[in-house]
């Protein structure tokens, strides 16, 4: 049932919608990370995190044009702590995709075999082993001696920890029968007993008592003091490597063996299996024993077993496509919904909160959750139909909340046997709550949206906490909450007048600022040195930072790219002013079209409309109109979006004045060195013999090249394999260059 009501509630995600929540939970991931990787004081318990970064990528699969510049998908661990000397990782040290149920598993396994193009029948070997739940390590061993260990940091630089691992006894300090380089990963942890032990002794002492055994392993290996370290109780498993001189072995199984031969520790549960069935049968064996293993675990992790496939699947932008870690399941909690709050986003979305009495759901206090729209509380769909059997959500319920899809909590279930007998229908609002302004629900839209725009202060304060967030403009020192202040204070209005601050508060006037609790000169002058350094700003940010409705990171980065400067951008845009308004006319009527039952004249009416809709519009607008829609990854949705932005008169003097301050750098096109396809749009068709159609995907596209799923005059390249049809005619008709599988591959250099 949970599962279900996650898959639900982003299907029924509207891209407005899907824009807010992207932006929530970068912050919140980012925050969590922090936390968890750089403070060893999480905020989050891993299944929420989990299904946060989950709930990320779910959303970002249905929106791809709206994955965000910081997307959490892009992005392992958190930096270094400054305290720490620095070690730059020879290989990364990527995290893990995760599945949450058996048929996830089913689908990671027949995505491999997909990838690779191995029939159902084929042999297909796996590593099943036990996810530990501390601090991964990456120890470098050079002529059987240990050199350097460092944790994973942000993936690519992790913290120096030599001396302190030294002190770990799981840890060789030399190694025989070694390859000349050779770096092990794995885990530090803290066994239950020892922690108990270390905590018992902390307090005692009077000292710091950990919450749990992972914070314990953290800050033990991270202490800036090795002496402090050596008194801890700390443990290691083996499980991977990175940096490598000659291969361990030719299987992951094997390789593990060998580590254990050097004298590593590794974990006795790790078995090798060749169905889905036996992987399954492996994780509810763990799972049974999980609370008599002595260490925390939160899942069991499968790799690909053969090597040589591991190496051919590759890698995502921080996940490889050989592994997953299938995670326990999390909790579920029942409490009191005490109300129901109405807050407005920077688009004027109205999302309704439940306010709960507070309740402990996976080891983490809850107090609110999210209600999503006025059908979700009402029980019903879009079309008005009942969903969840009817049952509208009430003030008063006794509510079930449920975390493990969503990092924010969920409404999962209502006990109609403690309802109370005044209960009444919740009454969404058709008014702004914040404004007044009438709050309206267009066509085909799950979401009420306030229409009051930048006279509503908490669409106006939402715009600037987006403009100044760390995708956008990124100003040191200004964030969400002092904006919000200096609204308040009358400071702050739009964005323009971020970068009058200092003008207005000169030599004379900066005591105002001074003067703010927790400010001094220091302060205050720090903060307009960091919005003069802000002055200058790429393309891609400015537009995101503008908060327009469904322009979202990638879709900015799309824009960016494809027109190069702010000046060929709002010239494209001023363009298609006619042209999006025809648009949004055929989209009526094409609406009006659904709603009557369909018949040839009222086609043939339709067709009439649009030919005499667009028939007024000049070849000149029209054009225009194409150059935004037609760029990969950006739709009619959010062309419109960012015409009807700038045709608003107060919305285009709002960003005039911005940009009157400003310095944009034009847009740098991203090209692999020396590639032969840097830059040009690509597109494969018919049935690849010698690769995949996703390995061609990823290798084309780390060559620099854009690959599409269809033939127009903008494509560059047609690779063609047996039975191209009319794709490879259309390319044919245009004039466009047609190669085979050997072509390509002699094209890229590639034998």
């Amino acid at each position: 049932m949970s599962e279900d009501l996650t898959k639900q509630d982003i299907a029924d995600l509207t891209e407005a919608e899907a824009i807010e929540e992207l932006r929530r939970l970068a912050d919140l991931l980012t925050a969590a990370e922090a936390a968890y990787y750089r403070d060893d004081a999480p905020v989050l318990d891993d299944a929420s995190y989990d299904a946060a970064k989950r709930r990320n990528a779910a959303i970002e699969g249905r929106f791809p044009h709206l994955k965000r510049v910081d997307s959490p998908s892009d992005r392992v661990g958190a930096a270094p702590d400054s305290g720490f000397g620095k070690i730059r990782h020879s290989v990364r040290m990527l995290s893990l995709d995760n599945v949450f149920s058996d048929e996830e598993l089913g689908d990671f396994v027949r995505s491999v075999r997909s990838y690779l193009g191995l029939a159902e029948d084929a042999p297909l070997a796996f590593t099943a082993e036990p996810k530990i739940d501390g601090l991964s390590l990456s120890i470098r061993y050079e002529n059987g001696h240990l050199v350097q260990a460092a944790t994973r940091g942000d993936g690519s630089v992790g913290e120096d920890v030599t001396a302190n691992a030294r002190t770990i006894t799981d840890i060789p300090s030399t190694l025989t029968d070694a390859p000349e380089v050779l770096e092990v990963r794995g885990e530090v942890y803290m066994s239950h007993a020892d922690f108990a032990a270390l905590n018992a002794r902390a307090t005692a002492e009077g000292g710091k008592v950990f919450a749990n055994p992972r914070n314990a392993a953290a800050g033990s290996l991270r202490q800036l003091d090795p002496e402090v370290t050596a008194q801890r109780p700390l443990r290691f498993f083996a499980y991977a490597w990175g940096a490598l001189s000659a291969p361990l072995a030719e299987t992951q199984a094997n390789s593990i063996a060998r580590l254990a031969a050097m004298g590593f520790v590794v974990n006795p549960l790790t078995i090798t299996a060749e169905t889905t069935e036996d992987l399954l049968r492996h994780y509810s064996n763990i799972e049974a024993r999980r609370a008599t293993l002595g260490y925390d675990i939160d899942g069991v992790v499968y790799k690909v077993n053969d090597l040589t496939l591991q190496r051919r699947l590759g890698f995502r932008s921080t996940t490889p496509r050989w592994a997953t870690a299938h995670k326990f399941p999390a909790e579920l909690a029942w409490t009191r919904l005490e109300g129901i709050d109405i807050q407005v986003g920077r688009t004027g979305a109205l999302s309704p909160v439940a306010r709960l009495t507070p309740v402990t759901v996976g080891g983490v206090v809850v107090s609110n959750a999210t209600l999503h729209n006025e059908d979700y509380i009402a029980g019903r769909d879009s079309t008005g139909q009942e969903i969840r059997e009817g049952r509208d959500i009430r003030e008063g319920d006794w509510v079930q909340v449920y975390r493990a899809g969503d990092v924010i909590p969920k409404i999962a279930d209502v006990d109609l046997s403690q309802r109370q007998e005044d209960a009444e229908p919740y009454p969404f609002p058709t008014e702004c709550p914040v404004c007044g302004s009438a709050a309206i629900r267009e066509d085909g839209d799950s979401v009420r949206r306030c229409t009051g725009g930048l006279i509503c202060p908490a669409q106006a304060v939402e715009k600037l906490k987006h403009f100044v967030s760390r995708q956008a403009f990124d100003i040191e020192g200004l964030g969400a909450k002092l904006v919000e202040e200096f609204y308040i204070d009358g400071w702050i209005r739009e964005p323009a007048e971020i970068f009058t601050l200092e003008d207005r508060f000169g030599p004379g006037q900066i005591q105002q600022l001074k003067n703010r609790e927790g400010w001094g000169d220091t302060s205050a002058r720090n903060l307009f040195a960091a919005i003069r350094d802000k002055r200058q700003i790429p393309l891609a940010r400015l537009i995101f930072a503008l908060g327009i409705r469904h322009v979202g990171e990638t879709t900015a980065g799309l824009l960016a790219r494809h027109f190069g400067t702010w000046e060929a951008l709002v010239a494209a845009i001023d363009a298609a002013r006619s042209a999006a308004d025809a648009h949004q006319r055929v989209l009526a009527a094409e609406l009006a079209e659904r709603r009557q039952a369909a018949d040839e004249g009222r086609r043939a009416q339709l067709k009439q409309t649009r030919d005499a809709v667009w028939s007024g519009i000049s070849p000149e607008a029209q054009e225009a109109w194409t150059s935004l829609t037609e760029i990969d990854g950006i739709g009619a949705q959010a062309a419109g979006s960012l015409v009807a932005s700038f045709a608003q008169e107060a919305e285009r003097a709002s960003i005039n004045r911005l940009l009157a301050l400003l310095t944009v750098e034009p847009a740098e096109t991203k090209a692999a060195a020396n590639s032969p396809v840097a830059g040009k749009t690509v597109v494969f068709t018919g049935s690849l013999e010698t690769m995949t159609r996703a390995e061609a995907k990823a290798r084309a596209e780390a060559l620099g090249a854009k690959v599409s799923g269809s033939v127009s005059a903008r494509t560059d390249l047609v690779v063609a394999g047996p039975g191209a049809g009319s794709k490879a005619k259309k390319a044919a008709e245009l004039g466009i260059e047609i190669l085979d599988e050997a072509g390509w591959h002699a094209l890229v250099g590639e034998a």
